[in-house]
């Protein structure tokens, strides 16, 4: 999987409905309601061709519709009694006629059997499943599946799983949506087990996590805003799922942390559906309920405490996703890459665990590449310190290609060997990262730095993209500790007939730091000096240069070069502005200080000179 495949993946977690037929389309389409307003996700690709070509999200308005005996949620005592009756009543009348329901009776039987199911009236959910039809009891299906996840006694695990067996038996078959659905449920009811907000928070905040994470991709930005419309439009579903069901437990903006046997007995219920539901289930279905379930913890992950993995919280989550894989899920490295690429460490750490139990292969090197290349430092942490990531030449030079400072660091610090620090600090100057160099210069042992002085200089000159301040910044800072040799290597570059050197690089070091560019600096500096005895002896100007205090005229004549010098920076001066230094003080009677190490001594005599004009210099 390459990073422009895994960029393309931005909403892979809310395919969450089964595949029907529809003409030469295959269509997914799940329906949920909550509190009397429908979402519908319409998920479409083109016949043989293997590329989804369409996402349509539908909502249909709220629906007030006023029946008698027709309990809404909550229903109890004399309502209860009164919908059992008119039930009965539809049963004989129908009891000769195959069971069809029209959309609208549809809606209305499953708001009913959500209420039943929210209120533990397991009659009369049960009560409605004989009138159902076949579209109805796979919306049925889902609704009790859904429940699992709220399960906190045995009789409530004894009365869900007995209305999930009724529900099959009688004809539901629409296993798949039913185990997308409810995955991306249970994946959400554990996120928000950790957080400290209320469900209201928790919305805006994915959509917030979901922007940031589309804006990451690349892509048209239209399609990108559809997409998080659309997959905010399913995770506001869940959440209000989850909403729901944390009131009628009496909580009323929260929803409890499971204890260890409400674990177990939601996955006991799990588990029983899947026994249920048989060869029905592929190991494709298996796959995307995998994926399903890890997309809401991606979007979550930054409202995870650390450590939350290991704690009750995901103790859900690590049954749910191993049972997942138990049963054919094959896509552990493709979530786990795209867990570690956004930073959802949390999850990178369950996927590893489950990794490890299932003897999986996981590339977590690539992993902390991604995590890298975003970024992730909690994320980077926990790939090599659980993980065992080692491959760090890769995402290190990367890093200093693009001038990321704390991910060079994070390396640095985790140990890099000497030829990974010296290739990292040639891509640092060949991209002018300037700060990053000058970071990684120090890491380098001396030994290592002058024994391929050359070919750092010439691989920076052969990757750079127009620009060498890189290349400067290394000679001005002395890379190799000693002016001598320093200059010594620009020299022999700039003298070099071999081919392989970029010829920009070459013109560039002759220019400014070769042997010939320093007697061209010297050749200026007196050129310079002559001229400005000139405008002194010869100058016609009404205000006579000669007349201006002496301190005045060395300011109009070496400034601009101790400007030029000071501006330059580093430890070293190019050869063309040391040689115009080197006469500039042999002029002011300094003496001739020609050595490669004498730089500050020279600019330290002119400074001398020019000390009255410096606070405006």
């Amino acid at each position: 999987m390459n990073m422009e495949e895994e960029k393309g993946n931005v909403v892979s977690g809310a395919e969450l409905d089964p595949m029907v037929e529809d003409g030469n389309r295959d269509v997914k389409v799940i329906e949920m309601e909550v509190d009397g307003t429908e979402i519908k996700i319409e998920i479409a690709k083109e016949s043989g061709s293997g590329e989804e070509s369409d996402i349509v999200f539908g909502r249909e308005g709220t629906r007030n519709v006023e029946e008698p005996g027709v309990s809404t949620v909550g229903c109890c005592g004399g309502s209860k009694r009164k919908a059992k009756e008119d039930i009965r009543i539809s049963k004989k009348d129908d009891a000769a006629n195959e069971k069809k329901l029209n959309r609208h009776g549809r809606i209305e039987l499953s708001r009913m059997f959500q209420s039943a199911v929210s209120s533990h009236d397991w009659i009369l959910a049960d009560s409605l499943i004989s009138i159902a039809d076949p579209q109805a009891l796979n919306d049925f299906l889902c609704i009790a599946l859904d429940s699992i996840w709220f399960l906190c006694t045995l009789q409530e695990l004894q009365g869900v799983t007995g209305l999930i067996r009724r529900i099959i038996a009688d004809g539901a078959y629409d296993f798949t949506r039913a185990a997308l659905r409810t995955s991306f449920l249970a994946s959400c009811v554990s996120a928000c087990q950790s957080r400290t907000m209320g469900l209201a928070d928790t919305v805006t905040i994915m959509a917030q996590r979901l922007h940031g994470r589309l804006q990451e991709c690349n892509g048209d930005e239209v399609l990108k805003a559809e997409a998080s419309a659309k997959v905010q439009k399913f995770t506001e579903w869940a959440l209000k799922c989850i909403g729901f069901h944390s009131r009628s437990h009496g909580n009323r903006d929260r929803i409890h942390n499971n204890s260890a046997l409400e674990i177990r007995l939601q996955l006991q219920a799990f588990k029983t559906f899947l026994d249920l539901a048989g060869n029905n289930l592929t190991g494709k279905d298996f796959t995307e309920a995998f994926d399903a379930a890890c997309f809401p913890l991606t979007l979550f992950s930054s409202s995870f405490d650390p450590g939350w993995s290991c704690g009750t919280s995901a103790g859900v989550i690590h049954g749910l996703l191993g049972i997942l894989v138990e049963g054919g899920a094959d896509n552990v490295n493709q979530c786990f890459l795209e867990a570690s690429r956004f930073g959802s460490t949390e999850l990178v750490r369950i996927l590893l665990q489950i990794a490890q139990r299932n003897s999986l292969d996981i590339d977590v090197d690539l992993a902390l590449g991604f995590a890298s290349h975003y970024g992730k430092i909690s994320t980077m942490d926990c790939l090599a310190e659980e993980g065992h990531a080692m491959a760090f030449l890769g995402p290190l030079m990367r890093a200093a290609d693009r001038g990321c400072l704390p991910v060079v660091k994070w390396f640095v610090k985790r140990g890099c060997q000497d030829m990974e620090l010296c290739l990292a600090l040639t891509a640092a100057t060949a991209s002018c990262q300037v700060e990053v160099a000058a970071y990684l210069l120090p890491q380098v042992p001396q030994h290592v730095l002058a024994a391929l002085s050359i070919e750092i200089l010439k691989a920076a000159g052969e990757r750079s993209s127009g620009s060498l301040d890189g290349v400067a910044f290394l000679l001005r800072s002395d890379f190799l500790g000693n002016p001598a040799a320093t200059y010594a290597v620009a020299e022999s570059i700039a003298l070099s007939e071999d081919e392989s050197v970029p010829s920009e690089l070459r013109a560039f070091l002759v220019e400014r730091w070769s042997r010939v560019a320093y007697w061209d600096g010297l050749r200026q500096g007196r050129e310079h000096f002559i001229n400005v005895v000139r405008i002194l002896k010869r100058g016609e100007s009404s205000l006579c240069l000669r007349d201006l205090p002496p301190p005045l005229r060395l300011a109009i004549a070496y400034l601009p070069l101790y400007r030029e010098c000071v501006k330059a920076g580093g430890c070293l001066l190019s050869q063309r502005l040391r040689g115009q230094l080197v006469e500039a003080v042999k002029r002011l009677g300094g003496g001739v200080l020609d050595e490669p190490s004498q730089s500050g001594a020279l600019l330290a005599i002119l400074e001398h000179h020019l000390r009255p004009f410096l606070s405006q210099a």
